[in-house]
This record gives C-alpha cells, structure tokens and sequence, in this order.
C-alpha cells in the first residue's frame, strides 16, 4: 500500500496520463505520430532531477515536465498539449485511488470470511447481553459476530460506491471548459486508464468525491474501533469471556508480570480516531474559491496516503485479532448466572400478562423480587415460586419455561439464515 503513494509511483501515475494524452491527440491528428512515439519511447523521469528542479521553479509539475523533456529532446514540445497541472494531477490521484482501494477491498473480504467462520463457530454459545453495561437478557456470542458481519458488509457496498464515485477523470482544461482539447478527446483518454470522465469540472475534479471516499473509510474504522472496544471490554479482568491472543514470550507490563493487556484492541480506537480526523479534513477541502484554490492540494497529501495506509492495517489487524481471539464459553456460562435468573424478568413479565395480568400489575410483581435478588441475594426463581401473588397466575411449568433461555433464542437460526445468505 505505502509503494502506491511514494513519488516514483506518483510520478509515474503522472506519466501514464501524459502518455494517455498524448497517444490520443496523436490519433485525432493533433501532434504528429512520429512525435508522439518518440515520447513513449523515451519518456522517462529522475525523483532526484525532479526535486532538483523543484527546488528552484517552487512548481512539482513543471518539475515533472522538465525531467521528462530532458529524456524525451525535442518531441517533448507536445509532452503536456493542451494541459493544465490539475488535468495531471487529479486524473493520476484518481489511477492511485484505484490501486489503493484494491488492497482495501481485499482486506474488507477477509475481514467478512474471519467473522463469518467465527460467527458459526460460536453460533450456539450462549452470553449474557448487556444494555448500559448491565447484564439484559441471554445472546449467543456468534450473534455478536453476525452483527458485526453485517455491518461490516454493508461497508462493502459503501465502499464500492465510495471507489465508483472518485473512477473520473479530466483534461477539461484551466476553468473546466476545455478551451484546448475537446470532451472528445476526453472521454478518449479516460477509457484507455480505466476510468469515466467527470460530467462537469472546473480546474479540479470537485471535492465532495474525494470527500465520500475519505467518509467512507473513517466509517469503516468507526466499526472497527466498535469491534475493538467490545473485546476490550469482554477481556477485562472482571468478565473475562474473550481475551486477545497472547503470544509465548511476550509481556504485558514492565511494572507487573502478571498483566495481559488488550494492546491491539486499544491500538485500533486510537488510530481509528485518525481516520475520523482525515474525513474533517476531507469536507473542508469541499469548499474552495471560484474555479480552484490550492488550499486542497497539501491537505490530500497527507490525508489520502494515511487513510489508506490506516485503513489496510487496521482491516488486518482487525481480521488477525479475530481470527485469534481466545473465547471463554464456561466463563460466559458463569456470568450468565451471574444475577441468579433476574435476566429473565421480562419473559415472566410476558407470562403474567399471557394470562390476563395487567401490564402495570405484571411489572409490579416481576420488580418487587427482582429488587430483593438485587438488595439480598439469592434466587430470582424461587423468589418468584415463593410469591403467593405469582403463584395464583403461573403454574410450576409456567415458570420453568420462563427461566429456559432456549426459549429466548430460538430465532438464531433465522437470524443467521438473514445475515449469511
């Protein structure tokens, strides 16, 4: 990924276009045949020259010229017709975009097949789900997977629309109006490098593109710090369901030997916060003056390389932490029972109104016993079968059935029919 946005790939991405122009004017009879093979043939650039050059002309495109021009000799005079710096630069960024998301949608599908297998894996292995952080009602921890699974396929979609969206190019010239070379000529060049000619342009293709793009991934590793967090609360100390690998020989703490610490989970929130970051950066660059400012251009330097650099670590890391992760269903087990049954208070409180208890006289009667679990210990069920209130509604076999979690998660398969197929 860090080779697609080093200059010598940037450069080169610059000369394809050039090339691409170049090939074409010379079939519509705009620059000579024999000119424009002699600059495929001898078209080339120094990274070194360039920034030489650079350095005095304080301009990297005409620097980029100058380079190639001393390769090419004389043809060179048609090397950039018609052309203005951005017609360059935003068509090649585009060819870079391209190869970045490439890798990024790769990383996404491996994500998929890490969260699908492990979703299955633990399909049946029943938790306890919390709302607040406080223990709610029975899951099972391949939903958690499952959902995680969906959502990150919905980025898929976002994605693919995200990399269909920055697939343009121009040559539409200085204001977009192609004074010098026509939409023709345009839509010829964007055809030979893969990629569709903007409708309408000024200097630059408009930002909102890019925009989308750089959303796009800071949502992407918005899930991703959502994965990380829930494993760094399942791994403390306290709960204990899941923890992240830990491999022999290494250590957790310089001060205490003992420690095991979720440091991938916590490495992927903070550098999701970059992505976030980059995504502000990216709507500002939106508004620009009239046909074109330069105010974009040394933001996108660093936005676009990092977010995708970013985006491939974290979708690896994420999948790798995944694919590793150490799952504990005893432990899951021991927290379900936790608070001696109160997490079935609302299935009793459906099967008193099932038999023709009030909603508000149900709830009544279901909290009373589960505030003295709370405040004294012991059992929520037979607090419940102990309740002469209760007694006269619920049969023995009501209340068994109320305190059987298969019950609660009998939807799994269908769950998992919805999100796998």
């Amino acid at each position: 990924m860090g080779k697609i946005w080093e200059d010598q790939n940037k450069y080169q991405r610059w000369l394809d276009v050039e090339l691409a122009v170049t090939e074409t004017l010379a079939e519509e009879g705009v620059v000579p045949k024999d000119a424009a093979a002699e600059i495929k043939s001898k078209a080339g650039f120094s990274v070194a020259r360039i920034d030489e050059i650079e350095s005095e002309v304080k301009h990297d495109v005409i620097a980029f010229t100058t380079s190639v021009a001393e390769h090419v000799g004389p043809a060179s005079r048609y090397f950039h017709y018609g052309l203005t710096s951005s017609d360059v630069l935003d068509t090649a960024m585009a060819l870079q975009v391209m190869d970045a998301s490439k890798i990024i949608m790769e990383d996404i599908q491996r994500l998929l097949d890490v969260l699908k297998k492990r979703a299955h894996e633990f399909k049946a292995v029943v938790a306890i789900g919390r709302t607040h952080g406080i223990h709610a009602e029975p899951t099972t921890f391949g939903l958690k997977l499952a959902l995680w699974h969906d959502e990150v396929r919905r980025h898929q979609h976002r994605m693919n629309e995200a990399v269909e969206t920055m697939r343009v190019g121009k040559i539409s010239g200085a204001v977009g109006t192609f004074a010098h070379l026509s939409p023709e000529t345009e839509e010829t060049v964007m055809k030979k490098l893969g990629l569709k000619a903007a409708p309408a342009s000024s200097q630059i293709i408009q930002r909102d593109r890019h925009a989308h793009y750089i959303c796009t991934i800071a949502l992407i590793g918005a899930t991703l710090e959502k994965i990380a967090i829930e494993i760094r609360h399942l791994q403390r100390t306290e709960v204990r369901e899941a923890e992240e690998y830990f491999s022999a020989g290494q250590k957790g703490s310089s001060a205490m030997p003992h420690k095991r610490n979720p440091i991938t989970s916590e490495q992927i929130s903070g550098l999701a916060r970059l992505l976030r970051g980059n995504a502000l950066a990216a709507m500002e660059n939106v508004a620009l003056w009239h046909e074109r400012d330069i105010s974009h251009s040394s933001v996108e330097r660093v936005i676009f390389p990092d977010s995708t650099i970013l985006a491939d670590y974290l979708l690896d890391r994420t999948a790798t932490l995944i694919e590793r992760l150490v799952v504990y269903p005893e432990r899951m087990k021991q927290n379900l029972e936790l608070t001696h049954g109160v997490i079935y208070s609302g299935e009793l409180l459906l099967a008193l109104v099932a038999k023709g208890v009030s909603r508000e006289d149900g709830y009544r009667l279901v909290q009373r016993n589960a505030m003295r679990v709370w405040d004294e210990g012991g059992s929520f069920k037979e607090k419940v079968l102990d309740d002469p209130e209760i007694k006269k509604t619920l049969a023995q076999a009501d209340i068994d059935q109320v305190f059987d979690s298969g019950k609660l998660l009998r939807n799994v398969d269908q769950i998992f029919k919805r999100v796998f197929t």
